[in-house]
């Protein structure tokens, strides 16, 4: 009987030390992984700092803070800070467009995802094939396609009809996630709501939309980073009228300058939007945000937070 406990005692641990070895090794690939994703932004970074960094130096030889006084003009952040470079303007557009086409985006597809996940209908097929073409066409021909309508519209060099443009490639986005989302949700709640009297509405706004506010954090902000990286709609129906962070940072490497610090920061400020989306809606929903979580069934939390 003891030999058979210390067997038992064996085997528990040899199976506690392979759960430990496979949750470091699982560690490692992570760390791993970031790296990958990081490393391209660590240049920049440096870059955004350095006044002279030239082949085949491996560090900068010469940084911004030691050339400061050496120089004319102000280079850098200290140019890009400046009303010279129309930073602010550029900075709003994109901040502003980027939310109101976010907000649109999820209006759209929350009915239209709850449609398409729910029912059955002649042409469902051929409806989510439209949704998806936006996707598969290149972005050259619906964009001279809208330029042609916008023209006739009057709504070419406005918000208005900039906004409208970036819909077109972020409504597909936002209606995939949103329809896994209520493929995923368990109708048994809304039923129940039924049962207890309540109305359509009361059903949505207090039982749907709290189960799938992850899903709408989710697709808003993958339809605010997609709108704030739009560089070819953005030109075409603004006519270059409208400035944001990407037509910005498209005339400043079309002009023919190098890779230099103001470049380099310019390219550092078109990723902070998006950023900082992801951090306030990880914040307002109170979970991690992934298109993971979106393949497990949706439950109401039980005792507070999820």
């Amino acid at each position: 009987m003891g030999a058979g406990e210390g067997t038992i005692v064996i085997g528990a641990r040899s199976r506690g030390r392979g759960l430990y070895s496979t949750s470091r090794g699982v560690r490692v690939a992570l760390w791993i992984v970031f790296a990958l994703f990081s490393f391209p932004f660590v240049p920049l970074v440096v870059a955004s700092f350095a006044f002279r960094w030239h082949w085949p130096a491996v560090v900068p030889t010469e940084w911004l803070w030691t050339a400061r006084d050496a120089s004319t003009v102000p280079v850098g952040w200290a140019y890009l800070f400046s009303r010279v470079s129309r930073l602010g303007p550029a900075f709003a557009n994109t901040t502003l467009i980027g939310v109101a086409v976010a907000s649109l985006a999820v209006a759209l597809a929350l009915p239209a995802a709850r449609v398409i996940a729910r029912y059955d209908f002649r042409g469902k097929s051929f409806f989510e094939f439209v949704f998806l073409m936006p996707v598969i066409v290149p972005q050259i021909s619906i964009g001279i396609g809208t330029l042609l309508l916008f023209l006739r519209l009057g709504l070419v060099r406005t918000h208005v009809g900039v906004i409208l443009a970036h819909l077109v490639p972020t409504l597909p986005y936002a209606l995939r996630i949103m329809t896994a989302v209520f493929q995923n949700l368990d109708h048994g709640y809304e039923e129940v709501a039924q049962t207890l009297g309540a109305g359509r509405m009361q059903r949505f706004v207090r039982v749907v939309l709290p189960l799938v506010l992850p899903g709408v954090a989710t697709a808003g902000l993958f339809a605010f980073l997609i709108s704030s990286n739009v560089f070819l709609l953005t030109f075409l129906v603004s006519g270059g009228r409208i400035p944001t962070l990407p037509t910005m940072l498209f005339s400043h490497i079309e002009s023919g300058a190098p890779l230099d610090a103001t470049t380099a920061g310019l390219v550092v400020i078109v990723s902070l939007p998006g950023i900082a989306f992801l951090l306030l809606t990880d914040r307002l929903t109170g979970q991690r945000l992934s298109l993971a979580s979106l393949g497990a069934p949706v439950q109401p939390a039980v005792g507070g937070r999820r």
